[in-house]
C-alpha cells in the first residue's frame, strides 16, 4: 500500500490506495430501502464505486458490490486458465457469482435498484447495512449483520492469533 496525494483547487489530502489505484472502501453505514425498493449508496462510497456497479450474491448471506473495474478482475480470475470448466467446484462458483450478477446504474442521487432475486437472496427488507471491505461493498440485512458482527467480535482475538501464526499479519 502506498499513500497518494489527491489535490483539488481548495485542498490537498492524502488517501491510502490499493494496488488497483482506487481508495480503499472501508466503513459501516446503516440505511433503509425506500418505497421503490432502491438503496442509497453511502456518499463515502459513491466516488469510489462510480456510476455503474456490479452486484452479485456474496458469502455469509450478503450481497457483494464491485466497481466495474474490480468486477472485471474478479471475473477474469474466476474464469481464467486455473479455473477449469471441467472442475465441478469451479463451475458451481462461476454459476453462483457470475450467473447471478447484475450490472446496476447508480443514479445522480446515489440510489440503485437491487433486483428482486438478489434482495431475496440476502433477505433484504427495509433496514440494511453497507460494509466497506477494501475492494468491495457488502450489503447485509441489518439483523443478520448484527449477529455476524457479534460472532466475529467474540472470536477476534483467536482470528488475529491464527493470522499471526500463519504470517499473514
Amino acid at each position: 500500500m502506498k499513500w497518494y496525494e489527491r489535490s483539488s483547487s481548495k485542498t490537498t489530502k492524502f488517501e491510502l490506495l490499493h494496488p488497483a489505484g482506487i481508495s480503499m472502501i472501508i466503513g459501516t453505514y446503516f440505511h433503509t430501502i425506500d418505497d421503490k425498493n432502491r438503496l442509497s449508496l453511502p456518499s463515502k462510497f459513491r466516488k469510489e464505486m462510480g456510476k455503474r456497479v456490479v452486484v452479485t450474491p456474496g458469502l455469509d448471506s450478503c450481497l457483494f458490490v464491485f466497481t466495474a473495474t474490480e468486477w472485471e478482475r474478479i471475473s477474469e480470475r474466476l474464469s481464467g486458465n486455473d479455473a477449469s470448466m471441467f472442475k465441478a467446484d469451479n463451475r458451481s462458483l462461476n454459476r453462483y457469482l457470475l450467473g447471478m450478477a447484475v450490472e446496476i446504474e447508480v443514479d445522480a442521487a446515489g440510489r440503485m435498484l437491487i433486483p428482486e432475486h438478489l434482495r431475496e437472496r440476502a433477505k433484504l427488507q427495509s433496514k440494511v447495512v453497507f460494509v466497506g471491505v477494501r475492494d468491495r461493498v457488502e450489503i447485509w440485512e441489518e439483523e443478520a449483520w448484527q449477529r455476524y458482527a457479534r460472532e466475529v467480535e467474540g472470536k477476534a482475538d483467536e482470528l488475529a492469533e491464527s493470522y499471526g501464526r500463519a504470517g499473514m499479519i
